[in-house]
């Protein structure tokens, strides 16, 4: 009877920490693989036939359909650089250059992987339609209330996830450090 109680005991307990584990990995959008640049994350081999189980599982579960290697390479990011979550009661400021690529979009995800509600039906943005410097530099401010130049209004939701996808670039399709190229700086500049 211990014995029993014994082997029961320890597949319960493997059983809880394998799907535990799993589960953490697929809510988490942890894979392996992964591409940081600054605040941005990327899993390039998404889209390819090398694509690992939990990646390949996260996917089919969020419903998404990602990206071709050959074609580029979206950047999720959640937070900013010093490691605040998105809150769309803040504002939020992404500037900088982006690496060499042919197109470009930014766009604003609520948390459950949907556009964010807002009375101008902004979602983001185009490389061909955000307003720049004169040096080819760009700020994109993501807040609440509205900015003077590119404002992405956020609804003041709770939680929110940016997702910048890049076509045909280099990035990503070879690469596999840290730092690969530049990517706009995310800050956050205060809460209302």
């Amino acid at each position: 009877m211990r014995l029993l109680v014994g082997t029961f005991f320890t597949f319960a307990l493997a059983a809880i920490v394998g799907l535990g584990t799993t589960w953490l990995t697929l809510t988490r959008g942890v894979a392996f693989g992964s591409l940081t640049i600054g605040a941005w994350t990327a899993w390039p081999k998404s889209g390819s036939q090398d694509i690992d189980p939990y990646a390949h599982a996260g996917i089919a579960r969020a419903g998404e359909l990602p990206i071709g290697i050959g074609d580029g390479v979206a950047f999720y990011a959640r937070g900013d650089q010093a490691g605040h979550g998105f809150d769309g009661r803040c504002t939020f400021s992404i500037s900088g250059a982006t690496p060499a690529a042919r197109f470009w979009t930014v766009t604003l995800y609520d948390a459950n992987g949907r556009l964010v509600a807002n009375t101008l039906d902004r979602h983001g943005f185009t490389s061909q339609e955000v307003v720049r410097e004169t040096d080819g530099r760009f700020t994109i401010a993501v807040a609440p209330q509205a900015r003077p130049g590119n404002w992405l209004p956020t609804g003041g939701i709770e939680r929110f996830v940016l997702v910048w996808r890049l076509y045909d670039t280099p990035i990503g399709v070879a690469a596999t450090t840290i730092g690969e190229g530049p990517m706009p700086a995310v800050t956050r500049k205060g809460c209302s």
